[in-house]
């Protein structure tokens, strides 16, 4: 890999201009004004459905790790552009780049977080969507029983459309940034051991619809096969998914702390551990509100872990470039930084993530999701069936079909595979609110005013 190749501006079915380099802030604008974008404010980032203002949604969640990567890209680029004399490319770019590839880290999420990802999954393996199998190829099914909201992000970035000139369809450089694991949900029995430890292929990238595009992408990267269907991983990515791991490290923890889930003590005595010789004392004495104490605890703790991840990054980019290198920079951090933070994550997953009310609705958002699955993927095989006849023979599959958005409705000669996984995105697309909404309309428990 050359980092000439991998910041390529280049689209997918635009003319490109090599000496264009506004394309990495336009991708940013891009991702902003997207309606996926905007439905993360509905989304659920630790806790669902939330009371308070003060937690955070997917949306705000999104826009602290690009402020973070944008940090990360530019201290890195800056390094990286007299490392290797790109006299083309500015510091800004790498940020730009990083930013734009966090911004939409979460935007194929389902509702519910990953319990909404769970709730997909298991109505094909476990649930009454098992009958669908004979339907379509196992590299298909994988793709269903394993559902992967990060695939559907890299196909709503995709998203081209010729008539239009396109939607968000992002420059490769960002779309390289934004693919964690550069690999299909299917993999070869065969595949070495090796291979399975490392941190790019414990999740998979792309559905089998977006095989062209991927590979599309990754040639016009110039990064190199690991097997017949996964890549190595661009650089930036690891800075993005540092980005990622910082705040939800942090900033999960902060709202544990803030809504009393987590003794404030306790974390106050860990962000100080992480923070280490950066810490001031009596700086943070002068500071009298709980809440603004752990503000400042998050600010100086987030500086602290973006210039060591930054320092970390730079100090194995050659064996990122030769694909040596495939570990999160979170798992490289200097043991008196590593032990606070690995106990403030613990006490997330206990006292946050593992709550008794966030259980509860993550439970139920299963249901929902389930349900809702269920009913449109039947009433679209019941449009494959009948076609143009289904008001007729199947009255309310056909109220379901007009309630789909036509971009999710697939035309008689689509596969069985692009029909299914079409109400996928359609339910994976849904805000939490919306899901619920429609969920209690369509068993009759609510309906519309």
């Amino acid at each position: 890999m050359n980092w000439t190749t991998l910041l390529s501006g280049q689209r997918s079915g635009v003319a490109h201009t090599l000496a264009d380099r506004t394309g990495f802030e336009r991708d940013f604008d891009r991702v902003v004004f997207s309606s996926a974008f905007r439905r993360l404010q509905d989304k659920t980032q630790v806790i669902p459905l939330p009371e308070s203002d003060f937690v955070h949604t997917r949306l705000t969640h999104s826009l602290e790790v690009s402020c973070v990567a944008r940090s990360l890209g530019k201290m890195a680029g800056r390094v990286i552009i007299d490392r290797y004399n790109l006299k083309n490319f500015h510091e800004s770019d790498f940020g730009a780049i990083c930013a734009t590839a966090s911004l939409a880290h979460d935007i194929g999420n389902p509702p519910f977080g990953h319990s909404g990802e769970a709730a997909i999954s298991n109505y094909f393996s476990n649930g009454s969507g098992k009958e669908w199998n004979s339907l379509v190829q196992p590299h298909e099914w994988t793709d269903l029983t394993n559902f992967e909201g990060n695939a559907y992000g890299f196909k709503i970035l995709t998203n081209y459309n010729e008539a239009s000139g396109g939607n968000i369809n992002l420059t490769f450089a960002t779309l390289g940034a934004f693919t964690k694991y550069p690999t299909r949900s299917f993999r070869d029995t065969n595949i070495n051991e090796n291979d399975k430890k490392r941190v790019s292929r414990k999740k998979y990238g792309y559905f089998c619809s977006e095989q062209h595009l991927f590979n599309e992408v990754f040639d016009a990267l110039q990064i190199e096969n690991t097997d017949t269907w996964s890549r190595l991983r661009h650089p930036l990515v690891y800075l993005v998914e540092a980005a990622d791991d910082i705040c939800y490290r942090i900033i999960d923890f902060e709202d544990g702390i803030r809504i009393g889930w987590i003794p404030f003590a306790e974390g106050e005595q860990l962000l100080i551990a992480v923070i280490g010789k950066d810490f001031s004392n009596e700086r943070y004495h002068q500071i009298t509100d709980r809440n603004e104490k752990i503000g400042y605890l998050r600010a100086k703790a987030i500086n602290t872990l973006i210039n060591t991840c930054s320092d970390l990054f730079l100090e194995h980019e050659q064996e990122m470039l030769t694909g040596k290198f495939d570990r999160s920079l979170i798992d490289l951090l200097p043991e008196a930084m590593q032990v606070p933070l690995n106990q403030l994550l613990e006490l997330s997953i206990n006292h946050v993530y593992r709550s008794k009310s966030v259980l509860q609705i993550e439970a139920a958002g299963f249901e929902i999701v389930g349900e809702l699955l269920d009913r449109f993927v039947r009433a679209g095989m019941d449009l494959k069936i009948h076609g143009k006849d289904l008001k007729k023979a199947k009255p309310y599959s056909d109220k379901l079909m007009r309630l789909m958005p036509p971009q999710f409705i697939k035309h008689a000669d689509a596969t069985d595979y692009a029909r299914i996984l079409g109400v996928c995105e359609f339910v994976a697309g849904m805000t939490d609110s919306y899901a619920l909404s429609l969920y209690r309309k369509l068993k009759g428990i609510d309906l519309p005013t």
